[in-house]
């Protein structure tokens, strides 16, 4: 048994600042991930500040879009009125993920923050270099099925596990963040690493930043957007590969197009050569077919992995399809 040290915080800036000046600490909000990490000795911090606590539990109508809390539960967010009105790809992606207990307790922040389940990692027998840098990386000459296809590296072929990032990153979500220089604002597409030659660093933040809040804002694009998920089983199961998807069209040409994929990256993977490919012209399978097909133009695969080509094309031809006649 680890002693750790507890620390109940009563406000962010006061968690940052216990955060950031000890390098053993961590935060704990939901601690779904966490407390998985901790009894496979993944990490060993020494001191946890308690973050589920502060008043980060509200979403906020805003008038042009959604001001997440951090610590706002899953279950929550995904039956907001105005989520499933305004951002369904947000409420479909949520209601994919784990299972209706850890929705309950998981927050927002944390899904966003939640670290790989590659298989290696998770096995602290087996070299890793995500869990321990310069070990190696297992997954490349071993079990392959899950790998990343797109943006991996020699360090690392891990894929980012959260469904709701996906469809926050079709969103153009921004994350608040509060660190020890003041607040500012990512782009949900930057706040997850490719992991180059540091895959133990999957986030650009610092030490001690402390997510307080998401904010979405409205589009057409949004009110007209979807998730999809293929996985091995119909709940409580990782993505093989997934695909949040919005449009917005203007009679039959494509005025906006978001496309975001999981399950194929170290990151949750914006398809933007496949988005400028479809915008200004017509939507119909084919033409989504070689937009996608012109994005996976770079994908690595093995023989484990190789079916995440096909299937990627496949499902994000079959999402924004089903949109455009849900909007004719």
């Amino acid at each position: 048994m680890k002693e750790l040290t507890y620390v109940r915080a009563t406000s962010a800036a006061e968690a940052v600042e216990a955060v950031t000046d000890d390098p053993r600490a961590q935060y704990l909000g939901g601690g779904t991930n966490l407390t998985d990490h901790l009894k496979l000795g993944i990490t060993t911090p020494e001191v946890l500040v308690d973050v589920s606590r502060l008043p980060l539990d509200t979403v906020e109508d805003t008038g042009t879009g959604l001001r997440i809390g951090a610590a706002v539960r899953n279950s929550d967010l995904a039956a907001h009125p105005v989520v499933r009105s305004d951002f369904p790809a947000l409420s479909r992606a949520l209601l994919a993920g784990a299972s209706g207990q850890i929705r309950n307790q998981a927050t927002t922040a944390g899904n966003l923050l939640q670290r790989t389940r590659c298989v290696y990692f998770q096995d602290p027998t087996t070299p890793c270099n995500k869990r321990e840098p310069g070990s190696g990386c297992s997954a490349i000459e071993g079990y392959g099925r899950y790998n990343a296809v797109l943006g991996a590296s020699e360090a690392c072929v891990a894929v980012h596990p959260s469904d709701m990032a996906v469809a926050m990153s079709a969103l153009d979500a921004q994350v608040v963040v509060l660190g020890a220089e003041g607040e500012r604002r990512i782009p949900l597409e930057d706040l997850h690493r490719l992991p180059g030659h540091h895959p133990e660093r999957d986030t650009t933040l610092a030490h001690g930043e402390l997510i307080t809040a998401v904010e979405l804002s409205r589009s057409g694009a949004a009110r007209t957007s979807t998730y999809e998920k293929a996985r091995d089983r119909a709940s409580y199961a990782f993505a093989l590969v997934s695909v949040a998807a919005a449009l917005e069209l203007d009679g039959d040409r494509v005025a906006d197009v978001r496309i975001a994929w999981g399950g194929a990256a170290h990151k949750p993977w914006r398809a933007r050569t496949a988005e400028d490919l479809l915008r200004d012209g017509p939507l119909d399978e084919q033409r989504v077919r070689d937009a996608a097909a012109e994005e996976l133009r770079a994908a690595a695969t093995g023989p484990d992995s190789d079916y995440k080509v096909a299937m990627l094309t496949g499902i994000t031809a079959r999402a924004l399809v089903r949109l455009s006649e849900a909007t004719s």
